[in-house]
This record gives C-alpha cells, sequence and structure tokens, in this order.
C-alpha cells in the first residue's frame, strides 16, 4: 500500500490557493498584454546562508513535485476567485484549465548548497511559472531549513539515533513535513504518526510522565507498561527521584530492560550517574534515551556521556533559531516575444541592499580536489566547461509537465549522507564560519 494515494487528511484536494493574491493579478495583466506567452525561466536561490551555518540541505522537493501535480483551480477555488473578484473572467477562463506543461530542474534531494546555487529551475510561459511562486518557496524554505537543522544534529549525534518529537511544537500539518524533512537531514524516527503512515518513516514511543502519574505508584506505572510493552521498553525515570525509578524499573523489568529515558535536569551528569547505576545493577545493555529541549549545541555537549539516542522537539521544527533559509524565487530569463522560437534574454534585478541577483539560465557544478572533497560551488551561464561535465548538480524532475525523477524517501536521506560527507571536515563544525566553500560564477 502506497499511503500517498489515499487523499490522506494531510493532503489538500488542490494546492492552487497556496499562492498570493498578486500572482493571479499578475497574470491576469500578461494575459492581456500579450507577456503571459513568453518562455520564461525561474530560478530558486538564497543570496547567503543563515548566520553561522556552513552549508544548507535541499529538502521538500519531492513535496514540490507533489504540490505542481495538484495545482489545478477547481470549480470551488474558481467560484471563490470570482466571489471576491480577485481576476477577470478571461482570467478564470484561463485558470479552469491550468495544468503545468513546462520543464523543472533541480538539486537532488537530500544535496548540499550553498548561497548563490540554482537550486530549482522552472521553464515554461511566464504565466504557468509565476504561479508556482509562493508554493514552492514555501515548502523548500520551511523543509529546508528542518534538514539543515537536523543534519547539524546528526553530525553532533555523531551515529547515535536521533527521534524526531515535535510534532506537540508546531502546526500539525507542519509537523508532517517536518519529520520528513528531518528524516532526510538523519533523523532516525519519529513520534508522529501522521509522518509515518504519510511517508513510512518508523515511528517509536512509550509513555509520557502523565501515564506515572496517573498511577498510584511509579512501581505500578512500571509493572503495567511492561505487562503491555515487554520488558525491551523505555520507561520513564525522572518524574520522582531518578535513582529510586532506575532502582525500580530495574527489578520490575529486570536487568533485559530496554532503556531508560531522562527528560530533565543536568542530562551530561545525570546520564553519568544513571549509566553507572544500571551496570552496578546488572542491566548493562539498558539504553540511556535522553529528551528535554535538545538543539545541536546541546546534543555536541553530551558527545561524552553515556547517552545512546537522542529525542529531539522544538528546536528542530523550529529549524534551531533559523526556521526560514531566505530563498527567493526569480526571473532569469524570459523570451522578447510570444514566438516559441525567440531566443531567451537573460534578466536580472538591480537594486542596492543586497538584494541583486545574476540573469540567465544556469547550471551548476560541484568542483572537488584530488582527493575528492568538494572544494568550490560552480555555477555559469551557457556552456559548461568540459572539466566539471561529469559533476553537475541539477537533474530533471519534470518534463514537459510530467514528472519523471519522483524517488524514495530513503534515497534522499542516503544522498545527503554522501553529500555531507564529500564536504570538507569543517562543514560539522558548529562555531560560526563562513561556507565551507566558496561559490564561484563562470
Amino acid at each position: 500500500m502506497n499511503p500517498a494515494d489515499l487523499g490522506l487528511p494531510v493532503d489538500v484536494p488542490s494546492t492552487a490557493l497556496f499562492t498570493d493574491h498578486y500572482e493571479l493579478t499578475m497574470l491576469q495583466a500578461a494575459l492581456a498584454n500579450g507577456t503571459a506567452d513568453r518562455r520564461s525561466v525561474f530560478e530558486v536561490f538564497t543570496r547567503r546562508l543563515p548566520e553561522g551555518r556552513r552549508y544548507g540541505v535541499v529538502a521538500g522537493t519531492g513535496r514540490v513535485l507533489d504540490a505542481v501535480e495538484n495545482f489545478r483551480f477547481d470549480a470551488a477555488v474558481l467560484e471563490f476567485l470570482r466571489e471576491r473578484a480577485v481576476v477577470d473572467m478571461r482570467t478564470l477562463d484561463w485558470l479552469s484549465s491550468y495544468r503545468f506543461s513546462g520543464d523543472i530542474w533541480g538539486y537532488p534531494e537530500g544535496e548540499v548548497y550553498f548561497p548563490g546555487s540554482p537550486l530549482l529551475r522552472v521553464e515554461g510561459s511566464f504565466a504557468e511559472c509565476v504561479l508556482l511562486e509562493t508554493v514552492i518557496l514555501s515548502i523548500l524554505n520551511h523543509d529546508s531549513a528542518i534538514a539543515a537543522a537536523a543534519s547539524r544534529m546528526a553530525s553532533a549525534a555523531g551515529g547515535r539515533p536521533l527521534i524526531e518529537m515535535g510534532a506537540r511544537r508546531t502546526h500539525e500539518l507542519a509537523a508532517v513535513a517536518a519529520s520528513r524533512a528531518a528524516y532526510v537531514g538523519g533523523f532516525t524516527s519519529t513520534s508522529d504518526l501522521a509522518a509515518g503512515f504519510r511517508y513510512g518513516i518508523p515511528t517509536v514511543g512509550t509513555s509520557a510522565h502523565a501515564f506515572t502519574l496517573v498511577h498510584d505508584t511509579e512501581r505500578d506505572a512500571f509493572q503495567t507498561q511492561v505487562a503491555s510493552l515487554g520488558s525491551g521498553t523505555t520507561l520513564l525515570v525522572d518524574t520522582y527521584d531518578v535513582a529510586e525509578a532506575v532502582r525500580t524499573a530495574v527489578e520490575v523489568a529486570g536487568t533485559g530492560l530496554g532503556a531508560v529515558r531522562i527528560d530533565s535536569g543536568d542530562l551530561l551528569l545525570v546520564a553519568h550517574r544513571v549509566r553507572q547505576q544500571l551496570d552496578e545493577l546488572g542491566a548493562t545493555g539498558t539504553r540511556i534515551v535522553v529528551t528535554s529541549d535538545l538543539d545541536e549545541y546541546a546534543i555536541a555537549s553530551l558527545a561524552a556521556a553515556p547517552v545512546d539516542a537522542y529525542g529531539v522537539g522544538t528546536q528542530l521544527v523550529t529549524g534551531s533559531g533559523h526556521p526560514t533559509c531566505s530563498m527567493v524565487y526569480k526571473l532569469v530569463a524570459r523570451s522578447a516575444s510570444a514566438d516559441p522560437k525567440a531566443p531567451l534574454v537573460p534578466v536580472a534585478k538591480k537594486s542596492t541592499g543586497g538584494k541583486t541577483s545574476i540573469g540567465g539560465r544556469k547550471w551548476a557544478a560541484r568542483r572537488t580536489d584530488a582527493e575528492g572533497v568538494a572544494e568550490a560551488e560552480v555555477v555559469g551561464t551557457g556552456a559548461v566547461p568540459a572539466a566539471l561535465a561529469d559533476s553537475q548538480l541539477l537533474v530533471q524532475l519534470v518534463k514537459a509537465g510530467e514528472v519523471v525523477a519522483r524517488e524514495p524517501l530513503e534515497a534522499a536521506r542516503d544522498r545527503h549522507r554522501e553529500a555531507r560527507a564529500g564536504l570538507p571536515l569543517s562543514a560539522t563544525q558548529l562555531s560560526r564560519g563562513e561556507p565551507v566553500i566558496p561559490t564561484e560564477y563562470a
């Protein structure tokens, strides 16, 4: 069974209104003066990485493909636009048969990126491309921010499992997308059942403090949980006294107790004490899971602690201080007329304040050194240099309106692991610094 085919509540029947009002007013004006049919190239990029970040992570590409396929103006949507007088009848008629029929190229999901990287290139008529700006940016900005935070946390965890636990800290639908992005970035499981159902991400969970508190004693709570879930379960040991709880947990579950979870206090100190106590009680194989408002810095500080897994919520689903990637969607080339054979003309915004852009339909390649380690992100227009022909980053995602590069989520997860491993070692440093490799323009 493919849950994506079921029409779940986490999906919507149409993504057409996930756009800004002015996309449609621009469309109306362009239809009126004939520029709507001009062949156009839009690109998604960011001018800078969030402060202190060494690299970005592309996430949400699969969701973008779904959104483009579902960008349809059905009767109810058209009636809403008519009632609000958003656009005129001619534009409504055009929208009624809207189907994106162009091409989309982009960095594959899980790949890393840098300032100026042309992450997504959307080609088609001005009319059909301009409508996709907001929905594309909303997905990529959100998911890439979560994936970047997840990647930093995964690096800090040093191979220890990470559990995504942020559903209660964000919008219920954003939680599903955040879980997906976290999985791409290196998390191993989620507490969110909707994410597990929708995307096949492994789900985990045992009990909260409320379960202990509803019982007359902590021992009663542990006995109930073990009787229901088996001795391999994870018992929460910080509701009252940690040392007493650990002792009781081993007495109830035996030395084969699966894990204990610590959710408060000085995690470094408590983890060492709990490990020593478990070992003294003979539960040498019992794992220690820590939670409690972790971020990549807290995880890194626990590197020397006897911690076996981390549960992360708030900081992950809010991008660990950077909830967006500041990606933009800009027109970089367009034809001089509606003639399909008219050549493309580079166009670019010129302004002060760091908001300039570079015109032209771009390619991107990652140059590596003799040992295969990335040393520069090369972005250019025109012909690709022969030396970089085999290092190009953009792949075709949509051809003539049809998705041609849909892939399992595991593929994006594996790709990110490989891409991060191909960066200089300083990429994993949590100290503030510039992007780990420069962007060069050819």
